[in-house]
């Protein structure tokens, strides 16, 4: 099974949301509007999330960038250009916001995702990351922080990091 497939099996299992919609979720929301509201917070967040573990070290790298634009086009089912679009606003909300809406967003997209769901999110994460073939530091602890606000447990974590040690560049050196 794909990561992608873990998605769309999990569809009918999406909780429902909590009512605390943040700013750039809002925004990038506003893109997503034919969509079912809940689907288009949850493309937002999930689309914000993956911005805010590129950036994490300073540096979205353009592998990076494409990476989360074939992703987020795959996951919600949208035309490149829907994808890119979606992909840019999450970039500009995450460099905008980062201190103030990266636990709030992530928080957020707890309350909608399914524990399968999130773990797909780890998968994609660390796949964002490795784009460059190589996960740094800042990546990887960006990640971690992730898997603890979406209250995976570091088996979780670790278990997905496996997948990627090849890019890890703590374990290059």
């Amino acid at each position: 099974m794909s990561i992608w497939d873990l998605f769309r099996a999990e569809g009918g299992e999406q909780a429902s949301s909590t009512g605390s919609e943040t700013e750039s979720v809002r925004r990038i929301t506003n893109v997503l509007d034919r969509m079912d509201p809940d689907r288009a917070r949850f493309i937002a967040a999930f689309a914000y999330i993956l911005s805010r573990v590129a950036r994490s070290d300073q540096d979205v790298s353009v592998e990076e960038t494409r990476l989360m634009e074939q992703i987020v086009a795959e996951q919600a089912g949208f035309e490149e250009e829907q994808a890119i679009i979606v992909v840019q606003m999450a970039k500009m909300q995450s460099t905008l916001f980062s201190g103030i809406e990266d636990y709030v967003v992530t928080r957020e997209f707890n309350g909608l995702a399914t524990r399968t769901q999130k773990i797909a999110l780890l998968h994609c994460l660390f796949a964002v990351s490795a784009a460059n073939h190589s996960i740094s530091s800042a990546e990887d602890g960006t990640i971690r922080q992730i898997a603890r606000e979406l209250k995976l447990t570091h088996k979780d974590y670790i278990d997905v990091r496996l997948k990627y040690r090849e890019h890890l560049d703590v374990l290059k050196h």
